[in-house]
């Protein structure tokens, strides 16, 4: 059986090349176009990076571009609540099942008597936020801050064009909020909250920073590059749970199917696979398919998962 890399070699530079060169005149998709300033970026733009958990890494295309984080988001901020309130009383407060609807569905918590399901859809994702601990909005979002730079072994910053675009149009989530809170399932001022999950996606990041968040995951919580720790070593198996269950919206379980890891994506069209122990995988294409998810994104971790032997099903392959 063909054995896993561990670190960047000549097989693994040549994978990430051949993807660029199958995937990136693929034109399928679209950007998406709710939220203004994401139809904005250039469609064409396509970049692939991996890093392993000995640090190295190798990338082709534009990863340097930076893109709003979007859902990839809630992944982070996940990780910083876990530390705080723990896995249980997250599942008892939020859940970890899928809901069968869209991610912003409001069906899914009148369904289920405002009870989210799950902290990546946005109803989750939000009454995730509400339960960090902060007195005010500021002091909340200086926690989500902390844990992000954590992650990226950098100082991120929040890309003011995207807030000021989604914070414009995101009614739907002031909705969402509210009804949260009539259902109690929210745990601080639903406004506040809103405006600081908005904050959160609207984040810049490159795809070298995405692969490095995602290669702190694979080396259970230690920043590869810093060698600081990000999340407790305890808390990374329920994060890549949820990312197995939910990290794709409603067609998490074709790209389980296909890929074989836990993935989370993001309508910036940002992709990002782990692999526990070994390394993360990072892609940003800006068109996506009817679900959210970037098309080139998910086609290169699909060809990287394969041709490198990365899925946690390889041992039945």
């Amino acid at each position: 059986m063909k054995q896993r890399p561990t670190t960047v070699d000549t097989t693994v530079k040549q994978a990430l090349d051949q993807a660029l060169q199958r995937f990136a005149s693929n034109q399928h998709g679209k950007n998406a176009s709710y939220i203004p300033y994401l139809a904005s970026v250039p469609s064409h733009l396509f970049g692939i990076s991996i890093m392993f958990c000995d640090g190295t890494h190798a990338e082709v295309g534009d990863t340097e571009y930076a893109f709003a984080i979007e859902s990839i988001s809630k992944v982070f901020t996940l990780a910083h609540v876990l530390d705080e309130v723990g896995p249980e009383a997250l599942r008892s407060k939020i859940g970890c099942d899928p809901t069968g609807e869209p991610f912003n569905s409001v069906i899914a918590l009148e369904l289920h008597k405002g009870r989210p399901l799950n902290p990546f859809v946005n109803a989750g994702a939000m009454a995730t936020v509400s339960l960090l601990e902060a007195d005010t909005a500021q002091a909340r979002w200086d926690q989500i801050q902390t844990t992000y730079n954590l992650f990226a072994g950098r100082g991120l910053t929040v890309n003011d064009e995207v807030y000021q675009s989604e914070a414009k149009t995101n009614q739907h989530n002031r909705g969402i909020a509210w009804l949260l809170q009539s259902y109690g399932y929210m745990h601080a001022d639903p406004m506040e909250v809103c405006a600081v999950y908005t904050r959160q996606c609207s984040v810049a990041i490159t795809c070298h920073d995405l692969v490095i968040m995602g290669a702190t995951l694979a080396n259970g919580g230690v920043n590869p590059i810093t060698g600081k720790r990000a999340v407790q070593a305890r808390n990374v198996a329920p994060i890549l749970s949820e990312m197995t269950l939910n990290g794709l919206y409603d067609t998490t379980g074709d790209w389980y199917y296909k890929v074989g890891l836990p993935g989370k994506s993001g309508v910036g069209g940002g992709i990002l696979a782990v692999v526990p122990g070994v390394c993360a995988i990072a892609a940003f294409g800006p068109p996506l398919d009817v679900a959210g998810n970037s098309v080139r994104g998910q086609l290169a971790a699909e060809y990287l998962s394969r041709t490198l032997n990365l899925s946690l099903l390889h041992e039945f392959a």
